[in-house]
């Protein structure tokens, strides 16, 4: 058998051109700036399949008595809440709750700062989705002054201890990270601005980021660097693209929480009971929705 000639090691310049033509292809090595999509069609089938496994999931959650938080963190119109709500789509709202907090009362400012989440943490059984969280306070709140300085340096100082001590209870932590660019969070604001279905997503905060995306861009930069830890690290999800986001987070959140499918008995529906002279054809209905449609 005659040998094959060894190929030639590629130059630099080839390697480089090599990685940038695969950034642009869809799948798990997909960068942020990926062109191309995956079609409805395969997305669709691909979240359906997603969805199963959630269920399974759930019932595995439930039977262990398993808790867990997941913190979805990232820029405004990055897609957390696309993510959160095919999570939740199919499963019961009793097991994987979502927690989304409005601004702090003034009741809720002169509290000890986490004490407006443990509230929401999960009982055996249960996965709560925190839709924005207790980073709220290495985020918007130093760059929008709505904390002072040194309420910002105890927070990082503080949080690693805190979120060790949840694990160590027993809990089991995920932290997400959305990552979008300048140019698509540009695109996705100038959409809400212009879709009457998506103006209630923008609001004040959310122009003000926009305008200070170096601001934020430091105090991220900041954040990760301080609470990244080997207890709780940040998963960093590349959201440029909606469709492979919202499929690679649930995609990892399903291979970081150990889980089996268990047996399913199907239950046989019982014979109806016999109707009593006294019971009549159906309930007297009055105040009927008119059959529009």
């Amino acid at each position: 058998m005659k040998k094959g000639k060894s190929k030639p090691r590629k130059s630099a310049s080839e390697d480089r051109k090599s990685e940038k033509n695969a950034s642009h292809r869809p799948g798990p090595a997909a960068g942020i700036t990926a062109r191309v999509k995956m079609s409805r069609k395969a997305y669709e089938a691909a979240v359906t399949g997603l969805q199963v496994e959630l269920v399974r999931l759930q019932q595995w959650v439930r039977h262990k008595g398993l808790r867990v938080v997941v913190v979805f963190e990232g820029r405004d119109a990055a897609g957390k809440g696309g993510v959160i709500k095919r999570i939740t789509e199919r499963v019961s709202p009793r097991v994987f709750r979502v927690v989304a907090l409005s601004a702090p009362t003034e009741r809720e400012r002169t509290q000890l700062y986490l004490q407006r989440y443990i509230p929401h943490f999960p009982a055996a059984g249960e996965v709560v989705l925190f839709d924005r969280s207790w980073y709220n306070r290495a985020g918007v709140e130093p760059v929008m002054g709505f904390c002072t300085r040194r309420e910002y340096e105890n927070f990082l100082t503080n949080i690693p201890g805190f979120e060790r001590w949840i694990v160590e209870q027993g809990i089991i932590l995920i932290k997400y990270f959305f990552r979008v660019s300048q140019q698509e969070q540009k695109r996705r604001f100038l959409r809400r601005i212009n879709d009457p279905l998506r103006q209630w997503k923008l609001g004040p905060l959310d122009i003000e980021s926009y305008r200070r995306w170096w601001d934020y861009t430091a105090a991220y930069d900041r954040m990760l660097a301080a609470t990244d830890t080997p207890t709780a690290p940040w998963h960093i999800v590349k959201a440029d693209i909606k469709r492979h986001a919202r499929l690679n987070c649930i995609t990892h959140l399903l291979s970081v929480i150990p889980y089996q499918k268990l047996p399913y008995d199907k239950p046989s529906l019982p014979k109806r009971k016999r109707k009593r002279p006294s019971v009549p054809d159906m309930p007297r209905y009055k105040n009927w929705v008119p059959e529009v449609y």
